[in-house]
């Protein structure tokens, strides 16, 4: 499998509305038929110190393969959001790994 994991920092100074509309710009995102698995959500209230809790967003996406991640990132549904929603994040990392 391979698991593909992105961490969104969104700006401060964002309306109600605008993480409304960031919000539903990922349940868009995880609609792409490609992806076996898809989680979003925001940090876990937890408190240990290896715990980065500093980000906004965050979501999982596990394909069967890497063919099938490619077929995600060239999307046009993955096009729009980030055309549509990049101006909500002041910061994204991405972490990719496979299984087995």
């Amino acid at each position: 499998m391979f698991v593909h994991t992105v961490y969104f920092w969104l700006k401060e100074d964002l309306s109600d509305s605008d993480r409304r509309a960031f919000a539903q710009g990922l349940t868009n995102l995880l609609s792409i038929e490609t992806i076996d698995h898809a989680y979003k959500g925001v940090p876990a209230d937890t408190d240990r110190p290896v715990i980065d809790r500093t980000y906004s967003y965050g979501i999982v996406v596990v394909f069967r393969d890497k063919t099938a991640h490619d077929g995600y990132q060239a999307h046009p549904a993955h096009e729009t959001f980030r055309e549509d929603c990049e101006r909500y994040w002041r910061k994204v990392l991405i972490y990719d790994f496979v299984t087995g």
